[in-house]
């Protein structure tokens, strides 16, 4: 039974109904459906747009020997989404994550551990993953066709857990004639203030007969620009009060007051360039030469701001709440937690001595610019019952993330201060009607005035860090694939395939940095010393859900001119500094430019040989391939190893450790017609999932947190195993129609399993060794984390827990059932008229992760918690993240008249999430749970003549919010996402 969120699903059908009966939307794509062609021409029916791509779509899957998805483009650059993860989420058994609300990341049946290729060339990531090319980087209308390989065959490249995804371009020599489009659009946020951004892209292509044989070229380019925003509000209570701790603060009853506030403004500009461009050429019916070229260039630019109640901890026993609720932790691995009160409404006042809670503002600034570039040139051959293919492929991918954030304290005139750069600002929090809510408490008498909040000279400098990250990736392949066509030769193989692949693949990670952090008021110059790069922050972050709590007026350091000119911020910054000494006397000194991070660098080069050979078969009922890949990988990791002298200097010197492994890859399909429109389908396969290259690496990352575990690779680390078996059928009940019913099964062993090596804690005292470089107690030594509240004294330089991935024992599974339906009314054009226009697809997706032997456990604080409710030795066990057990999306579409119209409604469960906002370490020790959500998106497009179209697009149409929980789903609202409705206006143009 599919499990409909109250409320929403009636909003979602109402919103369905009106848009499609009113007007319409948009929807998937274009190819034309012709009849055989025995019939005659003048019976011949030519159907385009939605319903074509559907049918099309259909035709592939149909036809196909081993379990494959479709999704083709209704038009020249025009698939259902403008964002390819998005376009995804159409297909069964796939679900997506968003970041801001847009769409950034595919789950196929649960994991994110995938492959994506272009023109079945493997793309190279951007950072450190296997996955490949990010889908924010490449534009969909230069997609002609999407396709996902679920059940893989022999010639299927080897690491992918879930499926493969091909993004195809147009291929020249299928046109029949020359063809042109160009597109025109605009994009508002309804969160973004900078207005409407551009997107433009064109597309040309012709094929010419000539005395040297037939020639095609296919040129496609894009522009867009992209303002998303979002707002992320999040509350921490996990600490506790107890009813007989003695506090002020105590009541009758335990309860959890608040530790820390943030209201967190996110905003992303992107702008991203797109082109590909395709040359074949047919000398003869015999041979076929081709070059692709796809150059990407990415630039994402993150502008944004955090406002903080920091040190609201300090509180807990004197600040009372004026209203509590109840909060029930539900059960973790079978142990019932209980229930617990929680401060849900009231007033923080300004402590005794003046010193917290801290009003704190920072921002992060920084962006990721990357340029991708894919080319492939090869040949396609046949001669009598032989023909294959030999091509050479490179991928490439190069990104620097440059950042210069900053943080600055406000320093309360209203309050005493002292030595330490930071005093206190009495706080207001309004937790109820699931709103996560706070502000200045404008009622004490010690809060500061908006004049006061938005005076330069009221604002120290706290922390600057820089950094300027580079990452190279790249993978060079050679192909050379044979087929032998057995068809009328033998009773039962229709041909066999073999080939053999070589690729090389590389990362390379440079990171440089600087962090610094001032933590005593001598040191800090004040605003009024560089107020030149001083702005105001965002003031709208009521504009989401019309909230009256929350801070609106203050000032941070500008971002716009920290992402533009980092140098001269720095001279500012500096400048400032110098300025101070000269006032308080302190001899604090420049901040310096980022420098290389000898800890964070590595270089892994891998060199892969691949062998397989497959069988094709046909005979009655039944069809399909079995074959064997055989894979040979040798790995080489070079990276630094950090020692001191007896004078404490570093010393670095690089190392390079070698491995390799070898797997042997079985894999067969089956698909047998047991009636004319009925297919069932099976498929068992084995896979490799090879790991991250930064789990290879032999050199470490540090953080400034110190509750980030630092992370130490591992270059022996094997990949690990996925055996995977599907069973199906399908029910081509009518044209373009199906009815599809379909159970996998993934199980994973050899597994990458995380050690930790917990930093020694003073059990009395909390504190950890803050004098390096050494932790003989356990831990590894991190230079620049912030001690916090692990030492008596403010600073940096701490230990903290260290991380090793290995290959560990025991078996996961990852299983579900897979449902489709696809239908439309076209046949019933005489009976309903205008109404036979319509259609729908839908899919539903119910599935479960079960197994592994890695567990994780609460923080102290939360085992304080849960110890006071009698529950102890409290466990989770690791869960495979951003994987949703029950998902369905459904599209509504309408077609007549030169009118296209779609809406879309989907929605998945409630799934544990690493994405929750600036911290880096998991609230309660545990993921939290991102709530079930919903979200409706809807476009419509009108040809006013055979070339001209208007279209209109709509995005998260009903402003669906994001609601995570700690420690179980429904138990305790700790996070919010509060998302923007993005509409696109725009015209098309095709000859």
């Amino acid at each position: 039974m599919i499990n409909f969120p109250k409320g929403r699903l009636s909003t979602a059908i109402r919103a369905i109904n009106t848009v499609a009966i009113s007007t319409a939307t948009l929807a998937f794509a274009q190819s034309a459906l012709a009849q055989d062609e025995g019939l005659d021409a003048l019976e011949e029916v030519v159907v385009t747009g939605i319903r074509a791509s559907l049918a099309g779509a259909l035709d592939q899957k149909r036809d196909s020997n081993n379990l494959v998805e479709v999704i083709k483009a209704e038009d020249i650059g025009k698939l259902p989404d403008q964002n390819l993860a998005e376009v995804l989420e159409n297909i069964p058994g796939v679900q997506i994550t968003r970041t801001a609300g847009v769409g950034t990341g595919a789950q196929i049946r649960g994991t994110n551990a995938n492959r994506t290729e272009i023109n079945g060339v493997s793309t190279a990531s951007s950072g450190s993953g296997r996955t490949g090319i990010s889908f924010e980087d490449v534009s969909a209308s230069m997609i002609a066709s999407v396709e996902v390989t679920k059940a893989p065959e022999a010639k299927t490249i080897e690491g992918s857990v879930g499926g493969t995804i091909n993004l195809k371009t147009i291929r020249p020599l299928e046109l029949e004639e020359t063809l042109g489009a160009l597109r025109v659009q605009g994009e508002h946020s309804s969160l973004s203030t900078d207005g409407m951004t551009p997107r433009l892209s064109g597309t040309w292509g012709d094929v010419w007969e000539t005395d040297a044989g037939e020639f095609g070229v296919v040129l496609s380019g894009s522009y867009a620009e992209s303002d998303v925003t979002a707002f992320r509000p999040r509350a921490d209570r996990d600490n506790s009060v107890a009813s007989d701790s003695g506090a002020a603060s105590a009541q009758s009853f335990d309860f959890l007051p608040i530790q820390f506030l943030n209201q967190d403004y996110d905003n992303f500009e992107y702008e991203t360039i797109n082109f590909a461009g395709s040359v074949e050429w047919a000398p003869n019916d015999n041979v076929t030469l081709y070059f692709d070229a796809i150059v990407n260039d990415q630039t994402r630019l993150q502008e944004s701001t955090r406002v903080q109640a920091s040190g609201v901890s300090d509180l807990r026993n004197v600040a009372v709440p004026s209203e509590f609720e109840t909060v029930d932790f539900g059960s973790l691995d079978g142990q019932y937690l209980g229930t617990i009160q929680a401060a849900a409404k009231g007033i923080i006042p300004v402590e005794a001595g003046d010193a917290d809670p801290n009003l704190r503002m920072s921002t992060d600034t920084g962006s990721r610019k990357t340029k991708t570039n894919i080319f492939r040139l090869g040949s396609d051959w046949n001669k009598d019952r032989w023909s294959g293919r030999v091509e050479v492929a490179l991928s490439s991918s190069d990104t620097v993330n440059p950042d210069f954030s900053t943080t600055l304290n406000f320093i309360n005139p209203n309050v005493a201060t002292n030595s330490s750069n930071e005093n206190g600002t009495p706080f207001e929090y309004d937790l109820t009607g699931g709103s996560l809510a706070f502000g200045i408490a404008s009622s004490e008498a010690n809060a500061p005035t908006v004049a006061q909040l938005l005076d330069p000279a009221n604002y120290v400098l706290r922390d600057v860090n820089q950094s300027r990250d580079k990452n190279e990736s790249s993978e060079n392949a050679f192909v050379a694939n044979v087929s032998y066509d057995l068809t009328d030769t033998n009773p039962f193989f229709t041909s066999v395939d073999a080939g053999y692949r070589y690729n090389k693949s590389s990362s390379l990670n440079d990171d440089s940095g600087s962090n610094v952090g001032l933590r005593n008021m001598i040191d800090s110059p004040t605003g009024d010393l560089f107020a030149s790069i001083l702005t105001a922050g965002p003031d709208n972050f009521n504009a989401a859900d019309g909230r009256a709590l929350f801070v609106r007026d203050f000032l941070i350091i500008d971002p716009e001119q920290a992402l533009s000119n980092p140098d001269a911020v720095l001279a500012a910054l500096n400048d400032a500094i110098e300025a101070n000494n000269a006032i308080t006397g302190s001899n604090r000194g420049p901040i310096s430019s980022p420098t290389s991070t000898s800890s964070a660098f590595f270089d892994i080069d891998e060199t892969t040989n691949a062998l397989f050979v497959q069988a094709n078969f046909e005979q009655g009922i039944f069809r399909g391939n079995f074959g064997l890949r055989y894979v040979q990988t040798d790995v080489s990791s070079v990276g630094n190893a950090i020692t001191t002298d007896d004078d404490g200097n570093e010393i670095v010197t690089q190392t390079t450790t070698k491995s390799d492994y070898a797997f042997v890859l079985p894999r067969l399909n089956v698909v047998a017609s047991v009636h004319e429109d009925v297919l069932l389908r099976a498929g068992w396969s084995k896979d490799i999932r090879r790991p991250d290259f930064d789990d290879l690496s032999t050199s470490a990352t540090y953080e400034t947190s110190p509750n980030a575990s630092v992370s130490i690779g591992n270059p022996d680390l094997e990949p690990e195993e996925v055996t995977s078996w599907d069973i199906g059928v399908e029910w081509y009940f009518a044209p373009a129609a199906v009815v599809s019913l379909g159970y996998f099964n993934k199980d994973r062993t050899n597994l990458f399993v995380d050690s930790i090596d917990s930093a020694y804690q003073d059990p009395n005292t909390g504190y950890r060794d803050t004098v390096g470089p050494n932790c003989e107690q356990g831990g590894v030594w991190n230079p620049i984390a912030d001690i916090n509240v692990f030492g008596p004294n403010p600073g940096v330089g701490v230990c903290v827990d260290a991380a090793t991935t290995g290959n560990g024992a025991g078996k996961t599974t990852q299983r579900g059932w897979e449902m489709a339906f696809q239908y439309d009314l076209s046949n019933f054009e005489d009976q309903l008229g205008w109404a036979s226009g319509f259609g729908v697809a839908a899919n539903y997706t119910k599935q479960e992760f079960v197994g592994g032997d890695e567990y994780l456990y609460p923080t102290s604080r939360a085992a304080t918690v849960f110890s006071l409710l009698g529950a102890t030795d409290v466990q989770l066990k690791a869960q495979l993240l951003d994987l949703s057990e029950d998902s369905y999306n459904i599209t509504l579409y309408y077609e007549k008249h030169g009118l296209s119209a779609r809406a879309r409604y989907t929605w998945r469960d409630g799934y544990r999430s690493e994405d929750f906002g600036s911290t880096s370490s998991y609230p309660w020790g545990f993921p939290v749970v991102q709530e079930a959500r919903g979200q409706l998106n809807a476009s419509i497009n009108y040809d006013v003549t055979d070339n001209l179209a208007l279209g209109l697009e709509a995005i998260n149409l009903t402003e669906s919010e994001v609601e995570q929980s700690c420690v179980n789903s429904g138990s305790l609202l700790c996070f919010q996402g509060l998302t923007d409705r993005r509409i696109t206006f725009g015209v098309s143009y095709k000859y």
